[in-house]
């Protein structure tokens, strides 16, 4: 294959993790390179392409506020790993596990004795104007004496092959699951590669954290209940909240599902409080107590900070953390080393220079292009600057700046990246980089994750490392000995006959809830894309029976799918109905809730289910770029009612019947019953009974065209219709079969929950199989008689529906809203 350095052109001024000085290739880097150059370029375009198809088949995402691909955007991880050699890593392991000790213990004085404050290490300017530090943590003592129990540190190295910390990350550090999910990824991608370069395993590291989670948890004789705290799904790095708590086995959580009584931390679930011992946040710092922090948060738990207090809790990590991540501590932190430690910090960080202090002003004065400036807290709107990208003028402007506030600032030398090979456009190129590594707390100090969170810079000429930017990442693979003997590390406690579990014993009401509404929007996506696609089709095939026609149009008028005629002609309207975005039922604003409410449960989902998911959203872009075109959009419409139809028979094959599926089984049970109620209801009143093409599309309507076809072999007439679509107690999309499968899944639920009455819905299903359609067929009515019967019918349905309604609000009281009925309901 050609040459695959031919196009790779390192910066000379920066290290090079592939080429040493000599233009040579590294020997660590040797054993790719070869296995490289064995493949042909086609192969390893085959390679990237698995990687990121593996991406999108497990949901990988990483949300980007306002970005044009929307929240969700795929994961982007580069082919090739990084490399760093056995013996490179012990120093930056043993430089991280001390800077994490130490850390902990700069956090245990400020928030305690404060002797650093005192003996002049630390300028009070630096730690009480921070708005990180949090005056009601001060004196608390954390469960288990540890107040840093995961920690991060953004690695760079300099042009003399030094690494070189860039920024601590202690408040809720992010990444340990990304690079997990990398490291799953790449060695599939390089199956003999890795295993013949004795990459180390990661296992440990996550199970350090599970035994000190579990361990330290002030549990007093209970099972732990550890939970994941996240800020919800809009967060970016939601997929790694998800995914870890997937692979540490801990419910995922909100703040909404949790609530404190009697200074205690409980999980809201479908049966009840659940008392909480651990929480694994990933939630910052002020977010987290709305009554002793910060009071507009919506995302945290009232009075959680009380119970941290009252050591009811683990906190991890505790509460007050994000205080290290101001900028100007770094400066500080190898004399505080060398008090704390009574030794050097092994890992430098990048020259800085605090600038309260008038020696050090001076100095940062006289140089003022070789430094970058930043703001020593987020409180104050300042955006860092390159003194060296100023021209004379604005050097000065910000000469006066520091003169006039010296203690809000802090200057800081840029910091230098190594680059490394890229696989891009089918050749090697070199990209910047930066290593986020993780260290976790244990019984016998900190464990270093073995590798970490690489990042590469987007474009090849500049230093910007940041996801949010659209940046790529990279596995970090540690050369050598294995101290482990595999990746897995699940399942370590022995379990036996009196640990099996049939149902998940901590469920929220929240994801209870959302799975209900989740139910809801599939049928009624499902409904609403059949019946548009019903009147698109007749208008684009000019059906030539323009009574049937019209009658349908009305019926989707009463149903509040298609905009009235003040929307325009009705080429107009059937386009509002498909992609209006502020037509409140169309078929693009409930896709968007179903999309919404299946963020809110992605834990309960499978891949498939997911994947099916990601595909309707897919269906939903394409039918926005087919507006143009009518055909199109029936054709695109087409494809979205098999992506539909499939989540219908995720729901039923997919996932285990427990509480959860029920819920989720009864919503779209509502959702079916109202939709037919009001549609057959609906055509009894329009006058069009006997209009065979009226029946017919009532018979797709209710999906049952084919059973009809199949069963008459005849055109479509009244009776069978009828009977079909209210009385077939053997056909799902008819009334009496869904309105028994309705009350048999709340006489299941009964069985653990206490309901309210539901013998209403009895007796209009008895009113409703008593029906006798031998009446439509008797000539002693006449048409008067008839219309009375389909009046009587209508009124039935009516009835059936508003049941439904109840039904709906009563569960919404009862398990989501947990209030009394006379407080409110949710509109159903």
């Amino acid at each position: 294959m050609p040459d695959l350095l031919a196009g790779y052109s390192p910066d000379a001024a920066a290290y090079d993790e592939l080429l040493d000085s000599h233009g040579q290739v590294r020997a660590h880097w040797r054993p790719v390179l070869n296995q490289l150059r064995r493949s042909q370029p086609a192969q390893l375009q085959q390679r990237q392409a698995m990687v990121t198809r593996q991406i999108q088949a497990n949901g990988v995402t990483y949300n980007v506020y306002a970005d044009p691909e929307g929240t969700d955007r795929p994961w982007e991880l580069d082919l090739l790993p990084a490399l760093i050699p056995a013996d490179e890593w012990q120093t930056i392991a043993a430089g991280v596990a001390q800077r994490a000790a130490l850390l902990d213990k700069v956090l245990a004085d400020l928030y305690g004795p404060q002797q650093l404050l005192a003996d002049g290490l630390l300028p009070p300017e630096l730690v009480f104007g921070h708005e990180s530090f949090l005056w009601p943590c001060q004196g608390m003592q954390p469960t288990g004496s540890t107040y840093l129990h995961l920690y991060a540190v953004d690695l760079a190295r300099s042009a003399d092959g030094s690494w070189r910390v860039t920024a601590d990350r202690t408040q809720a550090p992010s990444g340990a699951g990304f690079a997990l999910e990398n490291r799953q990824i790449i060695s599939r991608a390089f199956p003999e590669l890795y295993r013949d370069l004795g990459v180390q395993h990661l296992a440990a590291f996550f199970r350090t954290l599970q035994d000190t989670l579990t361990s330290q948890a002030p549990a007093a004789g209970e099972t732990p209940l550890v939970v994941v705290l996240t800020a919800g799904r809009f967060n970016e790095s939601y997929f790694e909240h998800l995914y870890l708590a997937r692979q540490l086995g801990y419910p995922l959580v909100e703040g909404s599902d949790l609530t404190v009584r009697d200074a205690t931390l409980y999980l809201k679930t479908l049966a009840g409080l659940q008392r909480v011992h651990a929480v694994l946040r990933r939630l910052d710092d002020d977010f987290c107590d709305p009554l002793e922090l910060r009071s507009d948060s919506t995302l945290g738990v009232p009075g959680l900070l009380e119970v941290v207090r009252q050591g009811r809790v683990l906190m991890a990590n505790a509460l007050g953390c994000g205080l290290l991540e101001a900028p100007g501590l770094s400066g500080f932190l190898p004399a505080i080393s060398e008090k704390l430690l009574g030794e050097p910090l092994l890992l430098k960080g990048i020259d800085s220079a605090w600038c309260g202090e008038p020696s050090v002003l001076d100095e940062v004065l006289q140089d003022l292009p070789h430094w970058l400036i930043r703001g020593c807290s987020q409180a104050q709107p300042f955006a860092a600057v390159q003194g060296a990208s100023l021209d004379h003028q604005q050097q000065a402007d910000l000469a006066r700046c520091l003169r006039q506030q010296p203690e809000a600032y802090v200057a800081q030398a840029p910091a230098q990246l190594s680059q490394a090979p890229v696989w891009l456009g089918g050749e090697l190129q070199a990209q910047s980089i930066g290593i986020r590594v993780f260290a976790v707390a244990g019984s016998d100090g900190y464990r270093v994750m073995p590798g970490g969170l690489t990042r590469v810079a987007r474009q090849a000429d500049t230093d910007v490392l940041s996801m949010q930017r659209g940046g790529v990442s990279k596995d970090t693979w540690v050369l050598g000995e294995r101290q482990v003997p595999g990746e897995q590390w699940q399942g370590t406690r022995a379990l036996g006959a009196a640990d099996l579990v049939r149902s998940d014993p901590y469920l929220p009401s929240r994801v209870v809830e959302n799975l209900f509404w989740f139910g809801r929007y599939s049928e009624r996506c499902e409904d609403n894309a059949r019946l548009l696609r019903i009147m698109l089709g007749r208008y684009v095939d000019d059906d030539d029976d323009p009574q049937a026609l019209d009658a349908m149009l009305k019926l989707a008028h009463g149903l509040g799918t298609l905009p009235g005629e003040n929307h325009g002609s009705l080429d107009a309207r059937l386009r509002e109905a498909l992609l209006g975005a502020e037509w409140p039922a169309s078929l693009r604003v409930n896709l968007q809730r179903l999309q919404w409410t299946a963020g809110s449960v992605r834990g309960k989902l499978s891949q498939a289910n997911w994947q099916a998911l990601v595909e309707l959203q897919r269906d939903m872009q394409r039918l926005e770029g087919g507006e143009d075109d009518l055909g199109q959009l029936l054709d695109v419409l087409n494809g979205l009612m098999i992506s539909l139809a499939a989540l219908s028979g995720f729901a039923l094959d997919d996932m285990t019947r427990d509480d959860g599926w029920r819920f989720l089984m009864i919503g779209r049970c509502i959702e079916r019953l109202q939709f037919l109620c009001d549609s057959i209801g609906g055509f009894l009143r329009t006058g069009t009974s006997d209009d065979a093409s009226a029946l017919d599309w009532l018979l797709e309507l209710g999906n049952s065209s084919i059973t009809y076809r199949t069963r008459y072999m005849a055109s479509a007439q009244l009776i069978p219709v009828l009977d079909l679509l209210l009385l077939d107690e053997r056909n799902p999309h008819a009334v009496v079969y869904q309105l028994r499968l309705l009350q048999r899944a709340l006489k299941r639920l009964a069985e653990h929950f206490e309901l309210a009455d539901i013998s209403a819905l009895a007796k209009l299903e008895r009113q409703l199989s008593a029906v006798d359609l031998h009446s439509l067929e008797s000539p002693l009515f006449g048409a008067s008689g008839i219309r009375a019967v389909f009046d009587g019918l209508a009124e039935l349905l009516d009835a059936i529906r508003q049941a439904t309604g109840m039904v709906s609000e009563q569960l919404s009281l009862r398990f989501f809203a947990h209030v009394a009925a006379s407080q409110g309901t949710r509109s159903s």
